[in-house]
């Protein structure tokens, strides 16, 4: 069950933010196998006044195209799949929307089952 944030810089296209949306989620059913269906996202754009980053950290040359991905999922994904997703986000989004590889900036976020509830108060996971 992830829940993605996506962080931008405002002024993009509203193709160019579906096409994101479309990356993740076909990135977490390929590497994840997350259920059909199961799209829980939200971007926020930012002025340039309220986006901040290191350019350099790491020695990773990031540009003001950089996307902050961070995942909520449950705590049962193993390290291979987290590898995997990884690597599947930056391959679907440097095909559309063609974001670098260097501007994907990905963090996940791990959770117990039951601290999901998905509509009508009810703890659906646990």
């Amino acid at each position: 069950m992830p829940l993605v944030h996506i962080s931008l810089r405002s002024g993009k296209s509203d193709a160019y933010r579906q096409a994101i949306f479309d990356g993740v989620y076909h990135a977490m059913r390929g590497a994840l196998e997350t259920p059909e269906d199961n799209q829980f996202m939200a971007i926020t754009e930012h002025t340039s006044a309220n986006f901040r980053f290191g350019a350099s950290y790491l020695d990773i040359a990031r540009s003001e195209d950089l996307v902050f991905i961070q995942i909520t999922l449950n705590n049962t994904r193993s390290s291979e799949q987290k590898k995997a997703l990884f690597q599947r986000i930056v391959e679907q989004l440097g095909d559309k929307p063609q974001i670098r590889s260097e501007d994907v900036f990905i963090n996940l976020i791990e959770v117990e089952k039951e601290n999901w509830s998905l509509g009508n108060g009810i703890a659906q996971y646990a």
